[in-house]
């Protein structure tokens, strides 16, 4: 299982939320935990409407790294014709329970790498190709030529993600303390050599960034102090344990303590080094 997986298991054990993105935070809603699920409904809400409305006629869409699933079933339940992608064998089981909630969908589920898909199979295939937080995980030289392949004349592409900064790189307090997200001028680029019209481009980085608070709240009132009893308690009855793990692990505890330790998981700092932008792209001719 990888980080990103274990994340969003993990944020479903503890949270009690089904997606690992930061959600929509707006004015009206009270930055707390208890508006996290309200938060990330918006998220989707959002995004979704980004989308052709699937009535009158049907529209096919693939969901790209769809996580736990969760908004692949919102998908199926609005009528749209979704399929799904997802890498991970541990998040595919919960992916096949939310589409089993709709047994009159024939959703299918690549448990596969977007590069692996069957795209002689799937050509001209979807109108909409769907990436929420997971466009940064695919490869921009191979991206835009493959989802030609399996999308219908004019199809598009939502994407809603976040990106690197011109800052990335710069050196400052938290710089490298996000990971992720392809270089933003890098992708303007590439469209523009791709074949696709970007059509839509909002910033919603302002949106977005908020969560980093109740991120770092978490972090620092909650999950420090578990860390700390833990690492007392190993070093009061497991001395030689306790130094064995600290000594084979000190360059990652020390990388985790920077990123998540150290103050730098906050909105200053995220907008510093990214932007997060929900785009719609069109396939040309």
């Amino acid at each position: 299982m990888g980080s990103r997986e274990l994340g969003l298991v993990l944020t479903q054990q503890i949270l009690g939320v089904d997606d690992l993105h930061y959600g929509l935070w707006d004015d009206d809603l009270e930055l707390k935990l208890a508006n996290l699920g309200i938060a990330q409904q918006r998220y989707t809400d959002n995004m979704i409407a980004a989308m052709p409305s699937p009535q009158p006629g049907p529209v096919t869409v693939l969901d790209i790294g769809c996580g736990t699933g969760h908004v692949l079933a919102q998908l199926l339940s609005r009528g749209y014709a979704a399929d799904g992608l997802v890498p991970a064998p541990s998040l595919a089981k919960l992916v096949r329970k939310q589409q089993a909630k709709f047994p009159q969908m024939q959703s299918r589920l690549f448990e596969c790498r977007f590069e692996d898909l069957p795209f002689n199979e799937l050509e001209q295939h979807y109108d909409v190709c769907l990436f929420s937080e997971s466009f940064q995980y695919i490869s921009m030289e191979a991206a835009f030529d493959l989802l030609k392949k399996i999308l219908k004349p004019g199809g598009i592409v939502v994407i809603c993600d976040f990106f690197k900064t011109a800052h990335h790189g710069d050196g400052g307090p938290g710089d490298g303390s996000f990971g992720g997200g392809h270089a933003m001028a890098e992708f303007y680029s590439k469209v523009k050599a791709s074949g696709f019209e970007l059509v839509r481009d909002d910033d919603i980085t302002s949106r977005v960034s908020p969560n980093l608070q109740l991120v770092n709240d978490l972090l620092h009132n909650t999950i420090k102090p578990v860390g700390l009893t833990l690492d007392r308690y190993l070093g009061e009855n497991y001395p030689k344990i306790s130094w064995l793990i600290k000594k084979v692990l000190r360059k990652k505890l020390d990388r985790m303590n920077y990123k998540y330790f150290e103050g730098h998981r906050s909105k200053e700092t995220f907008e510093r080094y990214k932007t997060y932008h929900l785009m719609v792209l069109k396939l040309k001719g």
